[in-house]
């Protein structure tokens, strides 16, 4: 969500109901209920309390819509990423983190990993890649295939609102216009 203008916050607490959703829609992966929950809460003094407000609306969301947020995600250099599917956000993501330069290995421990945890989990494997290389996460990835179900998708929960904050604020300034 980097771009050359980021949107003011200031905007955001004064444009129509459909802007702040279609603005803010992305951050939280294919979700704009997350946006649009956090509509009536509007002003919002700075972009932590965006961020803050947002991660309350998901973490008191049902086990279903959380689910549905979870498997929203696509895989870490999965078939996603190789068809050119990924979304602008999750592509420079994943990009940023080296995983469009892994190696053979590397790229089949990844494929294996993924495998591996969706069978467990019945989701994908959610991290945020940002400050990680591709060690570090196939190390972390590994780690977590040890984790209890309920333990896990917590887990995934906490890092989709990590992601939404690296998101959050790299698109909107807290200044006004």
């Amino acid at each position: 969500m980097s771009q050359q203008n980021p949107i003011s916050l200031h905007h955001l607490n004064l444009c129509a109901p459909a802007e702040f959703v279609q603005c803010l829609g992305g951050v939280f992966e294919h979700s704009p209920w997350v946006a649009q929950a956090v509509l009536p809460q509007r002003p919002f003094a700075s972009v932590a309390d965006l961020h803050a407000a947002m991660a309350a609306a998901v973490r008191a969301a049902s086990a279903a819509a959380r689910l549905s947020l979870i498997r929203a995600h696509p895989e870490l250099a999965g078939k996603a990423a190789i068809r050119g599917e990924l979304t602008a956000e999750s592509t420079r993501e994943q990009s940023g983190a080296g995983l469009n330069q892994c190696s053979p290995q590397e790229f089949a421990e990844l494929q294996r990993l993924n495998a591996e945890y969706t069978k467990k989990f019945g989701f994908p494997f959610i991290i945020a890649v940002r400050g990680h290389d591709r060690q570090s996460i196939i190390r972390h990835f590994t780690q977590r295939l040890a984790a209890e179900p309920a333990a896990e998708m917590q887990e995934c929960i906490e890092q989709i609102v990590c992601i939404a904050g690296f998101r959050l604020a790299d698109l909107v300034a807290d200044g006004t216009p």
